[in-house]
């Protein structure tokens, strides 16, 4: 497994994550992160969201302001909400930008992908 780059908890902006999070397709993958949290998704989980060429923009805009980490494994990309750095960096941010936009995590789980 490789971690993609990303910044550590200490580099954090406050404007690069508010800037990503305005837009409505990476609003929608943080919702769909939030509601699973503690199970990586892979890209494919998000094409309901969009194009596989307009989501791998997304997912790398949201990882490069730190909100997701992305890990390789083999040709699959795993994705994770970084909740715990951005609360410890700015606590309740994540939750109130959901609370707000409606989007608070619901207890709903995305379906494991067929093998």
């Amino acid at each position: 497994m490789a971690l993609l780059p990303q910044p550590s908890t200490d580099q954090l902006d406050l404007a690069a994550i508010l800037g990503v999070l305005g837009d409505s397709t990476r609003l929608g993958i943080v919702a769909y992160l939030a509601r699973n949290e503690g199970k990586p998704l892979s890209c494919g989980q998000f094409l309901d969201l969009g194009s596989k060429t307009n989501l791998s923009y997304h997912l790398a805009k949201l990882r490069e302001a730190g909100v997701t980490r992305t890990e390789a494994v083999g040709t699959s990309r795993l994705i994770t909400l970084r909740r715990d750095d951005l609360d410890r960096r700015f606590p309740g941010l994540l939750d109130s930008i959901l609370a707000s936009a409606n989007l608070r995590p619901l207890g709903q789980t995305v379906p494991d992908p067929v093998s």
